[in-house]
């Protein structure tokens, strides 16, 4: 229990989502709840992408003017996005103005859409579920990556996907429930429906 925090409501969450009001919403609300659907899981993927580098904090603030931006990561408007709106979101003081990834999640959104004759991208990313799930008792245990996040990562580089390294993918792996690191005694542990606490 060393790296969880018990908040004024008697509820153990780690130390990250203790006491920051849209950390601790975020934890208690969103992280490790399954995402199957397609614009979810888009969405998810190009904020972790925006994310390396930064603090989830950052990313999480800014959420709103991402999705505002990018036309609630709907991959069938991003993906026809041009240099006009390149040029737009370069001056978008709201989100991360960085062009590489700029240009990713555009060119992901085209990957997104080209999958959806193998499957779509929830069966691809979904299809990389492991058979057991970490189960850390202290941050120490929590990995950063593992053999199915350097697979998913490799299977969406070959489907012309960009930003998805290992690390960010195992990332978007506990975002959406496919690994639970909640810590043991975390009030969320086991909350997915998809491992046991």
């Amino acid at each position: 229990m060393a790296d969880l925090v018990v908040g004024d409501d008697g509820l153990a969450r780690p130390a990250w989502a203790a006491h920051d009001p849209l950390l601790r919403a975020y934890y208690d609300e969103e992280w490790g709840m399954p995402v199957r659907d397609e614009r979810g899981l888009f969405e998810r993927l190009s904020l972790e992408a925006f994310q390396s580098g930064l603090s989830w904090r950052t990313i999480l603030a800014k959420r709103p003017a991402f999705r505002a931006a990018f036309a609630g990561f709907d991959p069938d408007a991003v993906a026809a996005f041009g240099d006009d709106d390149v040029d737009r979101l370069m001056a978008d003081a709201g989100i991360v103005r960085n062009r590489r990834k700029i240009d990713a999640t555009i060119g992901n959104a085209r990957a997104t859409i080209a999958l959806r004759d193998d499957g779509g991208l929830p069966a691809l990313v979904w299809s990389f579920q492991p058979p057991v799930t970490p189960r850390p008792t202290s941050f120490a245990e929590v990995p950063t990556s593992s053999p199915e996040s350097i697979a998913l990562a490799k299977a969406l580089r070959a489907a012309g996907f960009a930003h998805v390294g290992p690390t960010t993918m195992f990332a978007l792996m506990e975002a959406v429930g496919i690994v639970d690191t909640h810590l043991a005694g975390s009030h969320r542990r086991g909350s997915s429906g998809i491992w046991p606490a």
